[in-house]
């Protein structure tokens, strides 16, 4: 068992996207990191690419046996978790090969299927809840540990009740009151823990091109990632943040709730 100097990082869907590059940023940084991926294979040929003191372990969210495996490894392993960054999610359970205009359409309240609206959050929402109750314990075993969990503003009540913004429209009711529900729960969270050593952070990587949009996004992988691993690296920021991108004065975006 190692000792509390080392850092140690679970990344839950850390084999692609804003996750794996969370990862290496992370392993580039001197953490001993646990990457997280549903396909443990997927796991270990991202880890290949990450070096450093990486493993793959398999994690699924939604899995409650594939969860507690998970924190037995990192508890045998290293006996605590520094940082925990709640990546994993999906945009839709309908058919594949949609576009990301065809899956918005068919996620508007009036019409999306409720087991469908079920499937995408019991990933976002559940899920994500249920990995951070299972290893808070070993967050608190830690000197000083953080929760970093990747939201999005399409969450934001504030941005999508403005008739201003230009993402308005994409507000549909699995994935994005999915991330609203998501903050709703960190916030609470956040204000739970405040008295700790344990901090809670929420973060956009903003419109980035992975597979969750069908790669439709604006920005690249890894312009979507820098304000994510700023986060995941900063032990400073204080608990309850929600950023996003930077901005123009290239100062940390506050997004609103």
């Amino acid at each position: 068992m190692q000792t509390k100097e080392q850092k140690t990082a679970l990344v839950s869907g850390a084999n692609t996207g804003v996750g794996f590059q969370i990862a290496k940023a992370l392993s580039d940084n001197g953490y001993k990191v646990y990457a997280g991926s549903r396909d443990l294979q997927n796991g270990e040929t991202a880890i290949a690419q990450i070096g450093g003191n990486t493993k793959a372990i398999q994690l699924d969210i939604t899995d409650p046996d594939s969860i507690n495996a998970a924190v037995k490894i990192i508890e045998n392993e290293s006996g605590y978790l520094t940082l925990l960054v709640n990546n994993a999610a999906i945009s839709h359970a309908g058919n594949p090969g949609r576009t990301m205009e065809e899956v918005l359409g068919a996620q508007r309240a009036s019409i999306v299927p409720i087991n469908e609206l079920k499937v995408v959050w019991d990933t976002n929402v559940f899920g994500t809840l249920a990995i951070t109750q299972a290893f808070l314990p070993l967050l608190h075993k830690a000197p000083a540990a953080r929760i970093v969990t990747v939201s999005s503003a399409l969450g934001s009540l504030t941005i999508n009740s403005n008739p201003e913004s230009p993402y308005r429209s994409a507000f549909d009711a699995a994935y994005g009151a999915s991330k609203t529900a998501l903050n709703g729960i960190f916030l609470s969270l956040a204000i739970e823990l405040e008295q700790t050593s344990i901090k809670v952070h929420l973060v956009s990587p903003g419109f980035t091109a992975t597979a969750l949009n069908n790669f439709q996004g604006t920005d690249t992988v890894e312009d979507g990632s820098a304000e994510p691993i700023r986060v995941a690296l900063s032990d400073d920021l204080p608990t309850g943040s929600f950023t996003g991108p930077a901005n123009s004065s290239g100062k940390d975006n506050r997004l609103p709730w």
